[in-house]
């Protein structure tokens, strides 16, 4: 993985703010971290591209807020598929 970014959503604040950000090592680490302690890791090069310019801390810019939305969306049914037991 070349680039990664975390970014954290917590309702209170105003937009889904990047936590974390590398490139190379950096970057494999932010991964394994995050899939060691459960989080989801979904590769958007395109959206990884425009956060990589934010500084850590910052919120994600309003262009980027309808892919942002899909991505929490889709790693929210992720997990409450997760959830869900077959009979």
């Amino acid at each position: 993985m070349r680039e990664a970014v975390a970014i954290r959503y917590d309702r209170s604040l105003p937009a889904p703010v990047v936590v974390a950000k590398g490139k190379g090592h950096a970057a494999g680490r932010i991964v394994a971290l995050a899939r060691d302690a459960g989080v989801a890791v979904v590769p958007m090069e395109d959206l990884t591209e425009k956060l990589m310019v934010l500084e850590t801390g910052s919120f994600i810019p309003r262009e980027c807020f309808a892919v942002v939305a899909e991505l929490l969306l889709f790693v929210h049914k992720i997990r409450e598929d997760k959830g869900k037991t077959s009979v």
